[in-house]
């Protein structure tokens, strides 16, 4: 390996050295301690090392904590048998694992959030993968011993380690910070969605814009909307999902297969409310930001004048909707059930008489996923911004 190869693309101004080859067992030493009274702890490839306690899934050590290994603060854990998928960390905290998971030590020259990184680099796991032991993936145990026998390039530098280290704690810190933002408004949203509109057997919404106190009236969606069948193979093609709502098929990851000819694809104008006839029980319906054509598996409803388009696209998505078309639908079972315009025109539902209501909720919800969109996007930029310096960051 040549001297250049040595170095990593990008690199903190004070550090020139190149890094060195070492093994992983002249960094850490197997650490085997055993305790049955301080807090257990987990290890996944998703969230590291973190206390049970905070897990979503029961605890159960079996008969006896006796045999848990003793974890101290800066220790590097791994789970022997996921170690090939990156379930790996330093660790915060000081605790008792799994007699499943290994416990390592470092040595001095070894900074352990260094490590922490380095040790869930993709090289790092296809390194796994070859020196574990077992027939298959599900077998696959990485012991200490063949732990030890890696190779690792690393900085000489104590100082280098430290500020890599710390330059990823910063953006961990900061990528969970925008995550907690971006669950929360995404909770809001949920929990306003159920108190905006009225429950079964209640005329008015929990929660109301003060200048409204009418209540909701009666109406069938067949008294609202009107099925349009325009033609065309003239302009964009769309897609409707559960996840996105409508949006340019263009923009999707998925190919475009539209079939042999686009002359049965229905004309959707901006504001009507589309939905999947196969899918509508999942609540894959929304309205339109666009003019473009649908696959005629989908059906086109055009709004009357009473009707805010985006209104309705919160309230046909409310899980109160998806049982009612479950119930409407025609088929023998979710794979094959299908509502039609006739069916979907025959639901009741509770609307605001006021026009301005409707437009007022509509124009809430709007806002609000916009800035579920924004703190989303933050999100995504900030992963990739570690994804991209975990690439040029080791070597």
């Amino acid at each position: 390996m040549t001297e250049q190869a040595k170095v990593p693309a990008i690199r903190f101004a004070d550090f020139t050295d190149p890094w060195e080859q070492r093994k992983l067992g002249e960094l850490f030493v197997e650490s085997d301690g055993r305790s049955s009274e301080l807090e257990i702890l987990s290890v996944s490839v998703a969230n590291g090392i973190y206390p049970a306690s905070e897990s979503d899934k029961a605890i159960n050590p079996g008969a006896s904590l006796a045999k848990y290994k003793v974890v101290n603060k800066g220790d590097v854990v791994y789970n022997s048998m996921r170690m090939w998928q990156g379930a790996v960390d330093s660790s915060l905290y000081r605790g008792i694992v799994s007699p499943a998971y290994v416990v390592s030590r470092p040595v001095s020259e070894a900074i352990p959030r260094f490590f922490a990184r380095m040790l869930r680099l993709p090289m790092m796991l296809k390194q796994y993968q070859k020196t574990s032991q077992g027939n298959s993936k599900d077998t696959q145990i990485l012991k200490f011993e063949e732990f030890a026998r890696i190779g690792v390039l690393m900085p000489v530098s104590i100082l280098e380690q430290k500020s890599i280290a710390s330059m990823f704690d910063r953006l961990d810190d900061l990528i969970t910070l925008h995550q907690r933002k971006y669950d929360k408004l995404v909770i809001f949203e949920k929990s306003m969605l159920e108190k905006m509109f009225p429950k079964d057997g209640e005329s008015v919404p929990g929660i109301r814009f003060a200048d409204f106190t009418d209540p909701w009236e009666q109406r069938k969606l067949g008294e609202l909307f009107v099925e349009s069948d325009g033609r065309s193979s003239e302009l964009e093609i769309l897609s409707v999902s559960v996840a996105n709502g409508i949006y340019p098929a263009s923009e999707s990851d998925k190919a475009i297969n539209p079939g042999a000819s686009l002359a049965k694809y229905k004309v959707v104008n901006k504001g009507d409310v589309v939905y999947n006839s196969m899918r509508m029980w999942q609540g894959a319906v929304d309205s339109s930001l666009y003019r473009g054509i649908v696959s005629p598996a989908y059906v086109v409803s055009r709004p009357v004048s009473e009707a805010i388009p985006r209104f309705f696209a919160r309230m046909l998505r409310l899980p109160m909707m998806l049982k009612q078309y479950q119930k409407t639908s025609q088929g023998n079972s979710k794979d094959t059930q299908i509502l039609k315009f006739e069916e979907f025109a025959r639901i009741g539902v509770l609307m605001p008489v006021s026009i301005l209501e409707q437009k007022s909720i509509a124009s809430m919800f709007d806002r609000l996923d916009d800035l579920i969109t924004l703190h989303q996007r933050k999100l995504e930029l900030l992963q990739n911004i570690k994804k991209s310096l975990l690439d040029k960051m080791f070597v």
